[in-house]
This record gives structure tokens, sequence and C-alpha cells, in this order.
């Protein structure tokens, strides 16, 4: 598996040497069977950086290889059976900019317009969430969110692990709330808007807002 090839060539560029952390998570790996599927554990990095607008930043992939596909909160799943945590967030969607819950959980139409659907950790056990915390991730995905901060993006932190980089964002470009889990949705993140908010900093800052109406529903 060589990660670093995963990589848009404007990504390669701005990371520099840091891509040599993915060096030593490559060896971490190399006897593990992992989530997402090798081809997609850098997905949310394929698209060109320097397009982005706005990143949601998640822990890691979700734990099945149904769901995990290799963008943050994102799951291929056309069966109306979604993660708890994304259907929190289509709720939210809905009461934010009145958008009609989708049946799929295919995300991947946000990141056409800009936004990177992260994770801080980008693989995981099979039915082991979080079990990749500690092997090179973290290090690495914080290089990758400096550089969308330095690019001006906007951040939508959600839960107390997304916001430990929330120093590297101006509070204009910093929109904070509870996470959507089921354990916690209902102690802000439900009403905080981070949808329009995010829109709104695009558009004081002259930059296009993000349609985040998915295919299902136009």
């Amino acid at each position: 598996m060589n990660l670093s090839d995963q990589l848009h060539p404007n990504w390669r560029d701005l990371l520099g040497e840091k891509i040599e952390l993915l060096k030593s998570i490559e060896q971490n790996l190399a006897n593990e069977i992992s989530l997402p599927e090798p081809g997609n554990v850098l997905r949310a990095l394929t698209y060109d950086p320097y397009l982005a607008k706005v990143l949601i930043l998640g822990q890691d992939p979700y734990p099945n290889s149904v769901d995990a596909m290799g963008l943050a909160f994102s799951t291929a799943r056309r069966d109306g059976k979604l993660p708890a945590s994304l259907k929190n967030i289509f709720v939210e969607l809905a009461t934010d900019l009145n958008i009609k819950p989708p049946i799929a959980g295919d995300l991947s139409p946000w990141c056409q317009q800009g936004v990177v659907l992260l994770n801080r950790t980008l693989t995981c056990r099979n039915g082991e969430s979080d079990s990749h915390r500690d092997i090179g991730w973290r290090e690495f995905t914080y290089e990758v969110v400096k550089s969308l901060a330095e690019l001006d993006c906007v951040a939508i932190l959600w839960g107390n692990a997304a916001q430990e980089v929330s120093e590297l964002f101006a509070t204009n470009r910093l929109i904070k709330s509870a996470h959507p889990s089921p354990l916690s949705a209902y102690r802000g993140f439900f009403g905080s808007k981070p949808f329009s908010s995010a829109n709104k900093a695009l558009k004081e800052s002259g930059r296009e807002p993000i349609d985040w109406s998915l295919p299902a529903e136009k």
C-alpha cells in the first residue's frame, strides 16, 4: 500500500516532507486488515485542496465494511439504514436549511463543491472504533488541517475530538458544537445551524456558498 499515491498532486506539494509521516503509518498497517478498503483510505484528500472551502472533521471510519468509505460521516448505503450520527446530521440539515433528509448517505457531492470530509484517524480495525488512534494518523491529519486553515477554510468541528484543532482557525472561520452522536446531539448539536453558518462565513469572504442538498432531493 503506497498511501501517498492516493493524494491529489496539490496535496503532495502542500504537505511536502510531512508526507513522510505516511511511511510509518504504512508500516503499522502492513499486517493489519483495516477499514476502509485500501484504495479509499485517503479518499478525502483526492480532491484539489486549493478548491477547499469547508472542513468537516470526524473521528475515524465507521467500523464496518458496509459504511466505511473514506469520507467522514459518509456511507455508501442506499437502504435507508443510516448510521445514527449521519441521521442526526440530516435532521439538522432539514432544520437548518429545510432540506428533506435523503435515504442515501453518500456525501461525496459535498466534496465536489469544496467540502473536505476528513477523519482525524483514517483507518480502523473491523468492529473496533478508534483502534488506530495511535499509529500516526493524528499527526498526519493535524498537518492536513493546518494546511486547510492556511487556505482560509471554514471549519465545522463537532465534539471534543474535532475541537482539538480549534486553535488553528480564526474565530470567523470556526463553527463548533456538540457531536451529532445520539449520546450528545441534544446537548447542542441540534439547532446549531452549522450549514447556514458555514455559508454565511463563505459569503462574507466573497466565496460561493455550498449547495448542501444531495442528489436524491433535487
